[in-house]
Parts: C-alpha cells; sequence; structure tokens
C-alpha cells in the first residue's frame, strides 16, 4: 500500500475521533455486516449511522458492497494500519520497536 498524503492521513485521524466510528470499525473487525446491522447496534437513527459510515468511506476504512438493495461494509485493515503504524513510528519509534521485538519473541518461542 502506498503511503498516505497528509489529506488522507488528517481524514483517517478526523474519522478515528468519533466514538461510534471507532466502535462500527471494531464492530467489522470479524467481518462484513449490512448497513441495518450496523443501525441496529446502536441507539441512534439509520440516517446519523449512514453520515458515519460516510465518513469512514470516505477516509478510507471501511469498502461498500451492494448487494440488490442492501449495503454491506467491511473493514480495511491496511489502510487503518499504515496510516496508525506511520504516526506511531515517528512519534514514538522506541515503542514501536519494542512491540515488534515482543510479537517476534514470542513467534519464536511458540514454534
Amino acid at each position: 500500500m502506498t503511503a498516505l498524503s497528509a489529506e488522507e492521513e488528517a481524514g483517517v485521524f478526523r474519522a478515528l475521533a468519533d466514538p461510534t466510528r471507532r466502535q462500527i470499525l471494531e464492530d467489522l473487525r470479524p467481518g462484513e455486516l449490512t448497513a441495518g446491522e450496523i443501525a441496529a447496534r446502536f441507539p441512534i437513527s439509520g440516517p446519523s449511522i449512514s453520515r458515519h459510515l460516510g465518513v469512514l468511506k470516505s477516509a478510507g476504512l471501511v469498502r461498500e458492497r451492494r448487494d440488490a438493495n442492501r449495503l454491506h461494509y467491511s473493514l480495511v485493515e491496511e489502510r487503518l494500519a499504515a496510516c496508525l503504524n506511520r504516526f506511531l513510528s515517528a512519534v514514538c519509534p522506541e515503542q514501536v520497536l519494542l512491540r515488534h521485538r515482543r510479537g517476534r519473541a514470542s513467534e519464536g518461542g511458540a514454534a
């Protein structure tokens, strides 16, 4: 995946600023959900959920797939990971390196 422009990265962080949008991303982690399934998880209106999904889609954090009259959404993990990784690597590179080393050590210990 190519590096995000400063504007694209800002859009990702704006999308992540809202707790409802962060929860939608968490809910999509196991797999694709329809717009109705997502809306049913929240005590807010369908149009409000649609706006949140639009922000996430504009930021490139979710994909939308139409199946007849249903919209299905899925998480774009690689875009989220790339943006957060770039930011964390710039702000706290030591922590990223330590985490990477811990992950590799646990993989080696499990073999």
